[in-house]
């Protein structure tokens, strides 16, 4: 069976479980922490520390543009669709240190690893 176009585009990443992407989180303090979720959902909660670049937004590609390539980039969304594309953009860019939370939030919070959100008011 040929691999889907989600798995191809998969395979061209660095994805990392839930345990391993809150390992990186720990070990990598100085990489940066993407969601890229709508402003709305981002207030709803995210991981500490974590600045929000919405993928759909209308500035996106500027502020993806301003970003230093040198840089380690932990990335994630709700379900993983949005970082894995943000993760495409960021390699093809020249960005060699980008990480992609495989599963996104959902994944995280059904993982064994305790989730804890900040809300924004």
């Amino acid at each position: 069976m040929r691999p889907s176009r989600w798995e191809l585009l998969k395979a061209q990443l660095n994805n990392l479980c839930p345990e391993e992407f809150r390992r990186m989180c720990v070990e990598c303090p100085d990489a940066v922490l993407l969601d890229v979720r709508r402003p709305e959902e981002f207030r709803q909660g995210h991981l500490p520390g974590a600045r929000n670049l919405d993928y759909l937004g209308e500035s996106f590609y500027d502020e993806l543009d301003s970003l230093n390539p040198q840089r380690t980039y932990l990335v994630y969304c709700r379900s993983g669709r949005r970082s894995l594309r943000t993760c495409i953009l960021m390699q093809n860019a020249g960005f060699r240190r980008v990480f992609n939370l495989d599963g996104g939030l959902r994944a995280f919070e059904q993982s064994s690893q305790p989730i804890v959100l900040e809300r924004d008011s």
